[in-house]
């Protein structure tokens, strides 16, 4: 199997590393063969199986922001990474997708801690995107917490639902 996957340039340098150790640690991990072209930012992925598909995400993962530690979480078992493109909640307006940025990181990044602290997983916020990496059990309740801070709710009503998650309300 192959894949091709363009990141941003400015990230190419962090998926090679220094002299070419993250990639080669990658490649190790994963059975695969990356192949870089620094000029143009695509990157060659071939493999086979499980590993291929791991090693394709940790470098979406690092190209969205995440440096290579927290990309490589991807690389256990159950770790799953999630992209959500902010103008599908925004449409093309530049300062709306700004705004929504700064409302998912909060003053002094403390929505983004929050919801990393009480999901147990890891976001960044990069370009148009929100992406998490979360073992499979809590990704959904980050990706709602990210969700519901795109839609317009208010910080408390985030925090909220991330202590009531999966709890079902029981009226008489």
């Amino acid at each position: 199997m192959e894949e091709e996957i363009k990141i941003p340039d400015e990230r190419i340098g962090v998926l090679i590393g220094p002299s070419g150790s993250v990639k080669k640690k990658l490649m190790k991990k994963t059975s695969t063969i990356i192949t870089i072209d620094s000029g143009s930012g695509d990157i060659l992925i071939e493999g086979e199986g499980e590993n291929f598909v791991k090693a394709c995400d940790t470098v979406k993962a690092i190209g969205r922001g995440f440096n290579p530690e927290k990309a490589f979480k991807l690389l256990e078992e159950n770790f799953l990474l999630k992209i959500i493109n902010i103008p599908e909640f925004t449409g093309k307006n530049t300062s709306a997708q700004i705004a929504k940025k700064g409302r998912i990181i909060g003053k002094q990044g403390l929505a983004k801690k929050r919801i990393e602290e009480e999901t147990n997983s890891f976001i960044s916020v990069y370009g148009k995107t929100v992406s998490i990496i979360s073992h499979i059990s809590d990704i959904k309740r980050a990706e709602e917490a990210v969700e519901l801070l795109l839609k317009g709710a208010t910080h408390e009503t985030m925090e909220n639902r991330l202590k009531n998650f999966g709890k079902t309300r029981f009226e008489l």
